[in-house]
């Protein structure tokens, strides 16, 4: 692609595929699902529309791909103690929010204003909820964590509490994971001792 009088346009160095996920989700976290369209997607990756529509059949597939990204979490890159696999698990629920679907994706799930949206972001957190809820599970195995947790009111607890400080403050405090943590750590472990 050449600029006027033959100089060469500067190329984005981050790939296309990869401008277009991020766009998405940023439109998503800001404004909400409805604001998740071709055209705006394309202006914010700096792609043309053919780009998007050769990769996608339309805007749901689109961002179902972009979701699709974030229903793997990284393992757990420590699993020798509670503590690390703890703040790891309260750190996936954080980011599920944060750098996931966002504020805008969350009142768009709790409002139900865009069905199909709805049930795409149910069908995706199922599988990402069920990798944590692996992950607890499998920890519990080493007796480091309570046997009889429900895994699913666990995460729900701090899910919750994520939202609550981001309703009654906006931007949530430094320290939020360590509080959480703090909080949990006597309910969730077998461990006797304050946490680490």
């Amino acid at each position: 692609m050449r600029a006027k009088r033959g100089a060469p346009v500067p190329r984005n160095p981050v790939p296309r595929d990869e401008r277009i996920t991020a766009a998405a989700l940023e439109l998503l976290r800001a404004k909400g699902p409805k604001a998740v369209t071709v055209e705006a997607v394309a202006a914010r990756a700096d792609v043309a529309k053919t780009t998007i529509y050769r990769r996608y059949r339309d805007r749901q597939e689109m961002l179902a791909a972009a979701l699709t990204s974030l229903t793997q979490p990284p393992p757990p890159p420590d699993t020798s103690a509670a503590a690390p696999i703890l703040e790891w698990l309260i750190d996936q629920c954080h980011d599920a929010i944060e750098e996931g679907i966002g504020v805008g994706g969350v009142a768009a799930l709790l409002t139900d204003e865009d069905p199909a949206f709805t049930k795409l972001i149910r069908s995706l957190l199922v599988k990402h909820r069920q990798a944590l809820a692996d992950a607890l599970q499998q920890e519990s195995k080493s007796k480091r964590i309570r046997r009889e947790l429900d895994v699913d009111t666990v995460l729900d607890c701090i899910v919750g509490a994520y939202l609550a400080e981001r309703a009654r403050r906006g931007p949530v405090k430094p320290g939020w994971a360590d509080r959480i943590l703090h909080t949990l750590w006597p309910a969730l472990t077998t461990s006797r001792t304050a946490k680490p």
